[in-house]
């Protein structure tokens, strides 16, 4: 094999993870062609030895790229760029003019070009290298690449294409059939396979199902805060969103005028409250009045350490009247872009056949096929637990380094679940703008929640800790508290 070298030094600039940096440079080398389709590439030993980074973080690098069919595994012969790969992402070299869009086609980009992206960016670091709370992600040194990779090479080892109805636009469907046992046993959801609809991530379901279920016009009730995702599908649809206040327990019912609510029950996104037994109800209530639908999104809360888990509305739906939705996003290897709806009986065939307008057949087979695999015997639940119990940890050390530190500066509403904390700035607007660019010079980032406001509300931040070990959790709360002594000595 030739001599093998990239530009990590200005990768490992751009991104703060050695195996995104990795992943991001082996990609971008594939798309323009300095790597060839059936090259094959260095096996991860040798990835670790040249760029100075973990075995387990260069074989995260190629599972990302497996994911998304850049490269190929055979076994006992190694890692190879796949072919067309450098087509799966690439432009096109002739120039063309700008489409004329649709009203949705126009509400989509304008929601885009409004997104805050500065979010995830770093100021200059005085304090060494930077520490974000920024993003849920797993905590991938964890993740249980061995029984992964054998999952991945019994899919790739079937000899016989699988009968049509396995290759419909709705997913795999002993994957279905994997999902709707493993809701029932942990979620208590009846759950059928036949009821259940594959996602490339629940972004993609939640856009098409508003896309099926909004005219422009329609009123849409959204949480406040929600997800920034869920308030883009709507207006891109012309939807006109209606505001619900959350509390401590959750929305606050209404009587709403509207046919179509989105909610996050389990676990309010983002600021982790859970809906009592009491409010679902009356959603339900008043979803029979109304003779409207909800979508239960049920984003981030398969982690739980504490407290007693709530029934999600679907185990009290008996009208049919709850879209329950779900995503390995948060639970399996960043590059695996699976989502899924559980629906109601009368909405399949409509939901189905709005999926095959996009995707005539499920895409990711190989992952499908792997993925229901690891369910199946028993390594996702195992994988469940023992990220439970390390998300656990971290979440109790956040939440003891920030109450004994810098409760001066947030309050904390920490939940039982999910991936970041919700926390209450304390002091006014003006001193959380300074705080925020104060920090940054510390080195420390973390989310502005009023990312996900539908209107102004009090100051607040999301800090995401799963994806980081005790030192650097401590690390970066002292130096939070570092930034605010250097205010108050300005």
């Amino acid at each position: 094999m030739m001599e093998f070298g990239l530009p990590m030094e200005s990768y490992l600039e751009r991104y703060a993870y050695k195996y995104l940096a990795l992943y991001h440079a082996l990609r971008d080398a594939i798309l323009d062609g300095r790597l060839q389709e059936g090259e094959r590439l260095p096996a991860t030993r040798e990835l670790a030895r040249l760029y100075g980074m973990s075995r387990g973080s260069a074989a995260q690098s190629y599972d990302m790229l497996l994911a998304e069919g850049y490269v190929q595994a055979l076994v006992g012969s190694g890692t190879f760029v796949a072919r067309g790969a450098a087509r799966v992402r690439g432009e096109s070299p002739c120039s063309t003019p700008d489409p004329v869009l649709s009203t949705w086609g126009r509400r989509l980009i304008e929601g885009i070009s409004t997104a805050d992206h500065r979010s995830g960016i770093l100021q200059p670091v005085e304090d060494g290298q930077g520490i974000s709370f920024i993003g849920d992600r797993i905590a991938s040194d964890f993740f249980p690449y061995p029984e992964w990779r054998s999952c991945l090479n019994y899919a790739g080892s079937f000899s016989k294409e699988p009968k049509p109805e396995k290759l419909s636009a709705a997913g795999y469907l002993e994957l279905r059939r994997a999902i709707a046992g493993h809701l029932r046993f942990t979620r208590g959801i009846q759950a059928e396979a036949e009821h259940i609809i594959m996602f490339s991530g629940s972004m993609q379901g939640i856009l098409l199902l508003s896309q099926l279920l909004i005219d422009p016009g329609d009123s849409v009730v959204l949480e406040n805060p929600c997800y920034h995702g869920i308030r883009k599908a709507v207006l891109s649809c012309a939807g006109k969103i209606v505001p619900a206040e959350v509390d401590r327990e959750g929305i606050v019912p209404d009587h709403w005028n509207a046919k179509l609510l989105f909610v996050t029950p389990s676990r309010q996104y983002p600021t982790g409250s859970v809906l009592t037994l009491e409010r679902r109800r009356q959603l339900l209530e008043w979803a029979r009045v109304r003779q409207a639908v909800i979508i239960e999104d049920d984003y981030d809360s398969e982690f739980r350490w504490g407290g007693r888990p709530m029934e999600p509305l679907k185990t009290l739906d008996d009208e049919g009247r709850v879209v329950y939705v779900g995503s390995f996003s948060k639970t399996m290897l960043p590059g695996l872009r699976l989502g899924y709806a559980v629906l109601p009986e009368a909405l399949v065939k409509p939901a189905a056949a709005a999926k095959a307008l996009y995707e005539p057949v499920s895409p990711g087979l190989l992952e499908q096929r792997a993925l229901a695999r690891f369910i199946s015997k028993g390594g996702y639940g195992r994988h469940l637990r023992r990220m439970t119990r390390l998300y656990g940890e971290r979440h109790r050390t956040f939440c003891r380094e920030m109450e004994a530190k810098a409760s001066h500066l947030f309050n904390l509403q920490p939940g039982d679940a999910g991936l970041h904390v919700y926390a209450e700035w304390i002091h006014g607007t003006e001193e959380y703008e300074r705080f925020k660019t104060a920090a940054g010079k510390k080195g420390v980032s973390f989310r502005d929640a009023a990312l996900y406001r539908l209107s102004p509300g009090p100051p607040a931040a999301c800090f995401g800790f799963a994806h980081l070990d005790e030192t650097d959790i401590i690390e970066g709360i002292d130096r939070m508290v570092r930034a605010w002594k250097d205010m108050q000595n300005i």
